[in-house]
Parts: structure tokens; C-alpha cells; sequence
């Protein structure tokens, strides 16, 4: 498994009927692929198996979110969301 550098990192989605929105991070299932949720449509207990390929990832880390997942701790949806709307990343709500 890759390095934790990317939980908890903002990403866009480039294809699939998720393109245009912003999802964070909340796992890292191999080098091709991480689990990413919004809060909204994927939940945090069930988020989206996605290739890293189809996503472009920004600059923008939620260091509150990635250090609840790498505590082990559970992470709200709630949370996902208002962090994504408090930094205008979902434009589509």
C-alpha cells in the first residue's frame, strides 16, 4: 500500500457521472486506486473505489479529516460536506 500522503487531500473528478465534482480522500487501496468521499452523494461508509488516473488532485488538504482517518477515528459526513462548501468546492450543490 502507497504512502498516506494522500488521505485527506481535496480531489476533482475528471470522468464518470461524478466528473466536476470535488471528493476528499479518505483512503488509499493501492497506487492505481483510493477511496474518495463527498459527504453527500458517497458517504464516508461507503465511499467510491476510484482510479487515481481519473482524478486531478489539488493543493488543498483537510488536515482535521486525514488526521480523524489516520487515528482511526470516525469522520462524519457532515464534516465532508462543510468542509467541501466552506472552501467553495462544490459549486453543484
Amino acid at each position: 500500500m502507497k504512502d498516506n500522503g494522500q488521505i485527506g487531500k481535496v480531489v476533482y473528478s475528471k470522468t464518470g457521472r461524478d466528473k466536476g465534482r470535488f471528493f476528499i480522500v479518505v483512503g488509499v487501496l493501492s497506487e492505481e486506486y483510493v477511496y474518495i468521499s463527498d459527504g453527500s452523494l458517497r458517504f464516508i461508509e461507503k465511499p467510491k473505489k476510484k482510479k487515481v488516473k481519473h482524478l486531478v488532485f489539488t493543493n488543498v488538504v483537510a488536515d482535521e479529516i486525514k488526521n480523524e482517518l489516520l487515528a482511526d477515528k470516525s469522520v462524519s459526513n457532515s464534516i465532508i460536506r462543510k468542509f467541501l462548501q466552506s472552501h467553495d468546492m462544490n459549486k453543484e450543490v
